[in-house]
């Protein structure tokens, strides 16, 4: 048994950065095998370790990364995603981001197919006809042209697919907590700030010392009373900036403080993007609309877009009223204009 899964079983110290690249070592010369495989990801997945464990995890794989060919940081963009889990919703960081660059603000939008939920970020970008961007080069295209960009699996280590080739057939997504607890913190994009919705399900504490030892970008925690992974109107939510500073938006804060979980009601995937047009359109409700407005105040804010919560919610509201929150997506979906035939000249 390698030393790391006896570390993450026995839980006596943090496994240590060497460990770490040790397994990626042996997973790659193919001395580890699938039932060690399914078990350190089942020990992740039960109970997550400490921060340092996750820390030293986290090293390991940037370490490995392929160098960018471009390392020039997005100044001023802003990639939101969240831990998943708690009540079932819409897809309201999706829908956030969009608001969000539609009100001014450069996005870049992580996620993953669903693990925890009938239909993720992926899933419902797929069934609208938006695609992932496939390089750093690409997303930086893509942001440039609209402002706002869905990042493709480049994003994440490699080793996380060898992982899910040695489990296989087993599929990932019984280790769905794990995967979408530490899934933030592992996509290498050279933004400014993120924004991260914390569920019930994840162990807040720990990932706030997690994303105190992250440098590479301000990151934000939101949380809030009813263990969703979302900022609401109707909730006392909690934005954690960093390991001491807290604000707290309580209901009628910023918007109306009415509404429940019945106005987010996830919609049945055949009539998710008729419904997710609607939410960026404003037709699928008030709550539904302040729920998007708050969350995309978040990236304003974060951004350094707007420096304050009141006008940043004004401006993503506008971006709704105004149907440029829609129409981003519609654009988004339109097929690309077909190039020209080259002519030759004599």
């Amino acid at each position: 048994m390698h030393d790391a899964l006896t570390g993450l079983l026995e839980s006596q110290a943090p496994v240590g950065l060497a460990t770490w690249r040790s397994w990626w070592d042996q997973l790659a010369d193919r001395q580890i095998d699938q039932a060690q495989v399914l078990a350190l990801l089942a020990s992740l997945t039960s109970r997550l370790p400490d921060h340092q464990t996750l820390r030293h995890l986290l090293d390991s794989l940037t370490e490995r990364r392929p160098a960018p060919a471009a390392t020039t940081p997005w100044e001023g963009t802003v990639n939101v995603v969240g831990t998943g889990g708690g009540p079932r919703t819409f897809n309201i960081s999706t829908a956030s981001a969009f608001v969000a660059a539609a009100a001014g603000v450069k996005v870049v939008k992580t996620g993953s197919r669903a693990y925890t939920s009938s239909l993720g970020s992926v899933d419902l970008l797929e069934r609208l006809g938006i695609r992932l961007t496939s390089s750093h080069a690409h997303t930086e295209d893509t942001l440039a042209a609209h402002g706002i960009a869905f990042a493709g699996p480049y994003v994440y280590p490699p080793q996380l697919t060898r992982l899910a080739r040695t489990a296989a057939p087993h599929g990932m997504k019984p280790f769905g907590r794990f995967l979408n607890a530490l899934g933030p913190f592992l996509a290498d994009l050279p933004v400014t700030a993120q924004v991260t919705g914390v569920s019930a399900t994840a162990p807040l504490d720990t990932l706030r010392a997690l994303a105190a030892t992250t440098t590479t970008r301000r990151i934000w925690l939101v949380s809030n009373d009813t263990g969703a992974d979302e900022l609401l109107p109707f909730a006392t939510n909690t934005v954690h900036e960093d390991t001491t500073r807290t604000r707290t938006i309580r209901p009628g804060e910023l918007t109306p403080g009415d509404g429940s979980f019945g106005d987010l009601r996830p919609a049945d995937p055949a009539d998710a993007p008729a419904h997710f047009r609607s939410v960026l359109s404003g037709t699928a409700g008030r709550v539904a609309t302040r729920t998007v407005c708050l969350g995309a105040a978040a990236l304003l804010v974060a951004s350094g877009t707007r420096r304050d919560w009141p006008s940043a919610v004004a401006v993503a509201e506008a971006a709704v009223r105004s149907g440029a929150a829609h129409d981003l997506a519609l654009r988004l979906a339109a097929p690309a204009a077909p190039r020209p035939l080259a002519v030759a000249h004599a």
